[in-house]
């Protein structure tokens, strides 16, 4: 079975910086892209930033310059580095792996995990 479990959410005055993790456990054959949606209350899940296995990347545009997503492949883990945070980068941050699951080695699916709080005062 696979898991995806973030780390490093937390509360942050405006203007800091915190560092999310995303670890891939499980039977896993590969792994394609992954990344990092959020939501915010009353508002949808969107993208904020995703990487392929060779270290292509893509971001919102409200994050851009200050946000960098990374990736460890040898630890199946992804991170996302936030910098300069504003009130309004709050909301549960998840994470997402596109990837196949070596138990079935069928065609890659997502999967996602159960998120982790960001909260940025002004």
């Amino acid at each position: 079975q696979v898991q995806l479990v973030e780390s490093g959410g937390g509360l942050v005055q405006a203007g800091g910086s915190l560092r999310l993790s995303c670890a891939a456990s499980g039977s896993i054959f590969s792994i394609n892209a992954m990344g990092w949606y959020r939501q915010a209350p009353g508002k949808q899940r969107e993208l904020v930033a995703a990487i392929t296995s060779g270290g292509s990347t893509n971001y919102a545009d409200s994050v851009k310059g200050r946000f960098t997503i990374s990736r460890d492949n040898a630890k199946n883990t992804v991170y996302l580095q936030m910098n300069s945070l504003k009130p309004e980068d709050t909301a549960v941050y998840y994470c997402n792996a596109d990837l196949i699951a070596g138990a079935t080695m069928g065609p890659p699916m997502d999967y996602w995990g159960k998120g982790t709080l960001v909260t940025v005062s002004s």
